[in-house]
């Protein structure tokens, strides 16, 4: 007997009149009698000129038979009352179908469910579930429903033929699965045909005969399998596999919402991405289409319309990888030992061992080294693995050849697949740099000299974040940020305001999905499951909860998208103290809060450790000068090896507007007040007036710089007179006209010997120092815009010449702008298209 596929051939085959098609719906399709009726019309619409239609049970029902049979094996009578249960389904669905004419059906559906009976009583007697038995039950769900269908097309006025596959096809099986008997099931076809020659066929799936004619099943997929088997036997030139989504899509769509719908793979694409999991045909159901170059057509029976994914022997070239798989429920068996080494036939043992114990192996991989072999198994049979290589190699384990063998559960594989990879450099590295930067750890590589797939073995807890990422890495869906904003005052709230505008614009054109899933105050939090909108502040006033930054911090995580950023905006220390502890898990930190680049100093070098450690960004330009590009200035000037000797500045936009107002016109005090009600100064004037804010500026600059500066070492002059330090603000501001008269007298001084006032901040040889200076009236720093800031980096490059950076220093809208910048850079260093 033959075990080859007939040939195919479309030489015969008139393109102009529709062809021969099969068409495979699942349970869902046919899940009541609603969806018999929809699979009905949507076969009726179609118009190929012989339609085979093969039908799987209606949803849950081979779980029940195999229930019911397992129920009466163990003497449990309540397989009655399933018995019951079960025959009602179907008898509703059969009078919901055919109304009036439903009464030859029902009494073939009782006839049947008695002949079920006769059997399951019979387990019950006999105490046991022989296999021969289990098939015979578990195949009858495909029975009941191509004759539901049937009859249902017959009412319509069809002239329909329902074929029992059990009496056409043959198969065997062996180690392999099953092994169809071509020859025998194309004769029996040929005969069936004779008697049945209509043009509309609906044919039981996953039940047949084997070749002592014993009833069996095709096992698992079995009714897929039964489409391209049906497919071949007839001669097919299409086979419509119809299931509950648009197509094949590009990663699970439960882990990556952004999957997208693959229009076309080849036979050995969806071979990969079946094998590991993907809601694709099962490779067995694919080998009579391989054969024939028969395509398969994966489509979407609520969404008939939608054309779905096309599978053929076509390759397509667009992008090194077409779709990604996730097999969780695995565990890493790791054989080691120095003696393995050059050893011949090592590999050889351990899979023998394995195949003795019937553990499956879903992944290999060998170092070249040779100094230890490891596989990746079903979790469930990880404990027989061990014990298997155990005995195999319990002599070199007994003389020191074999350390150890090692099983670590709780592991997944990731598979990036396509025909696209082959020869092209760079796929690896895409892949492993998506990894690494969503902080996912590798603990097993495996690729074939295909080059068609890459398989990863991460740890089960990253699993999802490593699809996430990886699937972004491709461009295969947006680059995703979880971001927590911390501090909704006026710089967080025009940030918010300025990041949920260009949200749409970004994920159209750059390809990023900036999604607001939380939001702190000092007192509250919002926690979101997706993402917040324009309505952010309500949503925090009427729907938060009391601020927590332990579970904010575990709800960005919680997510498991490839990246995750806290934006500080509070300028708060105690926020500072988790900056060490974010950045160690990954999380990106974007802050203006200048707690921590001028906080205490070995703070700050555990800071920078942990972010030089994990690999996640801390960023903080608007630290200094706003939205001005300080200190990336700087850092680009000592990346590139000059060195700084000087540093001068004024860095706060309240002081120089202040100053720059201050002509003896109206009192200091009087500016001040002004200055707070325009929102220039800080809700406590004392903080911009005392100069610390100025001098935590300079920390940051000579900290970048490369100096191990403190805050205390900082000489400060504060315009806060001494008595007016402690107390109220209200107090403060009513007292301040107290040293209008001193600060007048300096400016008189000043202008007299051709001067003018600024507050300055300087770093240099000598030390660092901020303070109200005289500058000749025409220094640079003497002729500014209101409210600019301005830097002043002399380097051994730019030594007679200085650079200069100025420009606007205050102001919520530009403070936000640079925060947002340094967002977007932390998104262009994890391969955004910026």
């Amino acid at each position: 007997m033959s075990s080859h596929a007939p040939a195919h051939s479309l030489a015969s085959v008139d393109l102009a009149v529709p062809s021969t098609v099969v068409h495979k719906f699942g349970g869902t399709s046919v899940a009541d009698a609603e969806r018999y009726r929809h699979v009905a019309g949507l076969l009726l619409a179609r118009p190929e000129t012989l339609q085979v239609t093969v039908v799987s049970a209606m949803k849950g029902v081979t779980d029940a038979l195999i229930e019911l049979a397992q129920l009466a094996a163990r003497g449990d009578a309540g397989w009655r009352e399933a018995w019951h249960v079960l025959r009602a389904r179907h008898r509703g669905a059969a009078v919901a179908l055919l109304g009036e004419q439903v009464g030859e059906t029902v009494e073939w559906i009782d006839a049947r469910f008695e002949q079920l009976a006769d059997v399951l009583a019979a387990l019950a007697v006999i105490g046991e579930l022989p296999r021969e038995v289990l098939d015979r039950v578990q195949g009858l769900g495909e029975v009941f429903s191509a004759q539901l269908l049937g009859m249902h097309l017959r009412a319509l006025g069809e002239d329909c033929a329902v074929l029992d596959a059990r009496d056409v096809l043959v198969v065997g099986h062996g180690e392999l699965g099953v092994d169809m008997d071509w020859e025998a099931s194309a004769d029996r076809l040929a005969k069936w045909r004779l008697q049945h020659p209509q043009a509309r066929v609906v044919a039981t799936g996953f039940v047949a005969r084997d070749r002592h004619d014993r009833i069996t099943t095709l096992g698992r997929n079995g009714s897929d399998y039964s489409g391209a088997i049906f497919a071949a036997l007839f001669n097919a030139d299409e086979l419509h596999i119809w299931t509950d989504v648009d197509g094949v899509l590009s990663a699970d769509p439960r882990l990556v919402p952004e999957a997208v719908q693959l229009e076309a793979l080849s036979y050995d694409e969806a071979c990969e991405l079946a094998y590991f999991g993907a809601k694709v045909v099962h490779p067995q159901t694919m080998s009579p289409a391989i054969r024939l170059g028969l395509p398969i057509f994966i489509r979407n029976t609520f969404h008939p319309a939608h054309p779905g994914t096309r599978i053929s022997a076509e390759r397509s070239p667009r992008g090194p990888v077409k779709g990604l798989t996730l097999s969780p429920g695995l565990a890493l068996l790791n054989l080691e030992g120095t003696g393995l080494i050059g050893v011949p036939g090592t590999a050889e043992r351990v899979f023998s061992a394995l195949r003795q114990a019937q553990v499956s192996v879903v992944m290999i991989s060998q170092g070249s080294s040779e100094h230890s072999i490891c596989c990746v198994v079903r979790a469930a049979e990880a404990a027989r693995g061990r014990e298997a290589l155990l005995q195999a190699f319990a002599h070199e384990l007994a003389v020191g050849h074999v350390q150890r063998v090692q099983v670590s559960e709780g592991v997944s594989v990731l598979a990036a697949v396509g025909d696209g990879m082959a020869g092209q450099p760079g796929v690896a590295a895409r892949l492993f740099e998506a990894l690494g930067r969503a902080q996912v750890n590798i603990l097993a590589i495996a690729q074939g000299s295909s080059e068609r797939n890459i398989s990863v073995a991460v740890d089960s807890a990253d699993a999802t974040r490593a699809l996430r990422a990886a699937h972004a890495g491709f461009w295969l869906s947006p680059q995703t940020f979880a971001v927590g904003v911390i501090g909704p005052g006026n710089v967080g709230a025009a940030l918010l305001d300025q990041l949920l505008a260009a949200r749409p614009q970004l994920l159209a054109k750059a390809n990023v999905d900036l999604r607001l899933r939380a939001l702190a105050s000092r007192s509250r939090m919002r926690l979101e499951a997706d993402a917040l909108h324009a309505d952010w502040r309500e949503a925090l006033q009427e729907a938060g909860q009391a601020s927590d930054l332990d579970r904010f911090t575990e709800h960005l995580l919680a997510a498991h998208l490839p990246h995750a950023v806290v934006i500080d905006c509070s300028g708060s220390a105690e926020v500072a103290e988790r900056y060490e502890g974010w950045l160690a898990a990954g999380i990106h930190v974007v802050t203006p809060n200048k707690q921590a680049g001028a906080g205490p100093l070995p703070r700050y070098q555990r800071i920078r450790a942990a972010a030089a450690a994990s690999g996640a960004r801390f960023r903080y330009e608007a630290t200094v000068g706003a939205g001005l590009p300080v200190i990336t200035t700087l850092r680009d000037l000592v990346d590139t090896g000059d060195e700084v000797l000087a540093v001068e500045g004024i860095f706060s936009g309240t002081l120089a507007w202040l100053f720059n107002r201050f002509d003896g016109s109206q009192p200091f005090s009087e500016l001040v007040t002004q200055a707070r009600s325009m929102g220039y100064t800080e809700p406590d004037p004392r903080d911009d007036l005392s100069g610390v804010d100025v001098a935590r500026k300079l920390v940051i600059l000579a900290r970048e710089a490369g100096h191990a500066l403190s805050l205390e070492q900082v000489e400060v002059e504060s315009l806060v007179p001494a008595l007016l330090r402690e107390g109220s603000v209200d107090e403060f501001m009513a007292r301040l006209g107290e040293s209008d008269a001193g600060l007048l007298q300096r400016l008189q001084d000043a202008r007299a010997r051709g001067a003018v006032l600024r507050y300055v901040a300087r770093l240099g040889a000598d030390g660092a120092s901020v303070g109200l200076q005289e500058l000749p009236a025409d220094h640079a720093f003497a002729n500014l815009r209101l409210t600019d800031n301005v830097v002043q980096f002399r380097t051994r490059r730019y030594c007679d010449n200085p650079l200069v950076v100025q420009g606007p220093g205050a102001g919520p809208e530009v403070t936000a702008a640079g925060v947002f910048a340094d967002l977007l850079r932390v998104a262009a260093g994890e391969g955004a298209r910026l």
